[in-house]
């Protein structure tokens, strides 16, 4: 099994989401070591979220079973009717198509550490749940609800 040099893996600060959805994420740190091993069925991202930073908007996927599994600090998880705290060693999954909205801020005063895993289902659609925007795993781009395109 070969290991993977972490230290290697590109870090990407930030999300790929148009203004002014990006402002919450912006210092949210992701390494894809999924791509980094080669897997092309399902992803693994390791996550660093500092204090006030958001994961993501809230989102469900239609077609992508997805898993945290928290490694060091906490955040709070944040679904349509409940918000939980994950410590070191929780996790959470999220079926597909359940239109359970989730996302997780780290309210806590250090940096929370996490693995992201899943499906990668070329058919999944992404819907946020508290702003208009969802986007196609096809082609990642963001589109409002109605299917017009945020500008690029």
């Amino acid at each position: 099994m070969p290991k993977i040099d972490i230290a290697a893996v590109p870090a990407r600060k930030g999300s790929g989401y148009p203004a002014p959805f990006n402002a919450p994420c912006t210092d949210r740190i992701r390494q894809r070591l999924g791509d980094a091993g080669g897997l092309r069925d399902f992803g693994v991202n390791l996550m660093r979220l500092p204090p006030g930073g958001w994961s993501s908007q809230r989102h469900w996927h239609s077609h992508e079973d997805e898993l945290v599994y928290v490694l060091e600090g906490e955040v709070t998880l944040i679904e349509d009717h409940a918000e939980t705290v994950l410590r070191a060693g929780d996790c959470a999954a999220f079926p597909k198509a359940s239109g359970n909205g989730h996302h997780m801020v780290n309210r806590s005063d250090a940096t929370a550490v996490y693995l992201e895993i899943g499906s990668r289902s070329p058919d999944d659609l992404i819907t946020c749940s508290d702003v208009d925007m969802m986007s196609p795993a096809s082609d990642g781009r963001f589109l409002h609800k109605d299917g017009t395109p945020y500008p690029a």
